[in-house]
């Protein structure tokens, strides 16, 4: 049985970041599902996903005005580091910290997408961000400064101005 099944509750209005997630979802079952021969081979597919998953956000956010060093993308990297960890360990033989892992993943990535990743879909909305092509509609709407923490009004050091577009914190 899967831990995370996909819902229309995981939808975050962006259609690139939603497939990506979709896909998450699948790939994330796929290892929960996975027997023990097969469950190395489901798990680096998942990281080769994330880490693309990843890659994409990242962009994203650097293209519209997060900085490098918030908290969205620390996260990104722990969740890489660990999941590379937990494939070392699969490999050496020991599947035990896979599945494990595989049900945590699924928590985090509830919590992550319903927080950071809705912060950054609704960040991505406001200055009209196309993720396929890197175009920005709105201009106007990019921050001032780049945002650090998640781009929320509760996760930075400017948090009066965070959430606001760059035109209404000025």
């Amino acid at each position: 049985m899967t831990t995370l099944i996909w819902s229309p509750e995981l939808i975050l209005g962006v259609p690139a970041m939603d497939a990506t997630h979709e896909q998450f979802v699948a790939l994330l079952a796929e290892v929960e599902q996975a027997g023990d021969d097969a469950l190395v081979a489901a798990w680096a597919a998942l990281i080769e996903h994330t880490r693309e998953h990843f890659d994409n956000e990242g962009r994203y956010m650097r293209d519209t005005g997060f900085a490098a060093t918030n908290c969205h993308t620390t996260h990104h990297a722990m969740v890489l580091n660990v999941m590379g960890q937990g494939l070392e360990l699969g490999r050496a033989g020991d599947l035990a910290p896979i599945r494990r892992m595989a049900r945590e993943l699924a928590t985090w990535f509830v919590q992550h997408a319903n927080t950071m990743d809705a912060a950054l879909a609704m960040h991505l909305q406001r200055v009209g961000f196309d993720p396929a092509s890197g175009a920005i509609a709105h201009q106007r709407e990019l921050p001032a400064e780049a945002l650090h923490g998640c781009g929320s009004a509760a996760c930075g050091p400017d948090e009066e101005h965070a959430s606001q577009p760059a035109s209404a914190a000025a």
